[in-house]
């Protein structure tokens, strides 16, 4: 799809499996700084999810592609990134730029592999926002 080689964590896992993925959505920056961007505008966004671990479970999956993919595709696709729960606080934590966008990517994909009792890590997102412009996200202490 993207056909790209992404920069990858060093980690000790055994298993490290990425997904790519792509969707659609409208944002606006509500800062003065943002300029241009304070007014509502849309992206295809592309995003490469890396999760590593040592173990797989019952069905040999690290995890299985298509969850990923339906806890960030189904929230996010063709939505304006604003409305979504995760942007409702005030600050600049808040404003959908593809910096929060990638950390609340990690913390959505994360928080499902935390029920899982294989114990999975997402070690980074990848995110992709123009055809020159993209964030990763690796959270401090993941390795």
């Amino acid at each position: 799809m993207i056909q790209q080689i992404y920069p990858t964590p060093d980690h000790p896992y055994e298993f490290e499996l990425n997904k790519d993925m792509h969707f659609a959505a409208a944002h606006y920056i509500p800062h003065p700084d943002a300029g241009s961007c304070q007014e509502v505008h849309g992206h295809t966004y592309f995003a490469n999810i890396t999760i590593a671990g040592d173990l797989l479970d019952d069905s040999g999956f690290l995890i299985n592609f298509q969850h990923i993919k339906k806890l960030i595709h189904k929230r996010f696709d063709h939505k304006v990134l604003n409305d979504d729960a995760a942007f409702a606080e005030k600050g600049p934590m808040s404003f959908p730029t593809t910096e929060v966008m990638a950390k609340v990517i990690w913390e959505i994909i994360q928080d499902h592999l935390n029920t899982l009792p294989h114990g999975p890590q997402c070690l980074q997102v990848f995110l992709r926002e123009t055809p020159t412009s993209y964030v990763i996200y690796r959270p401090k202490g993941k390795k």
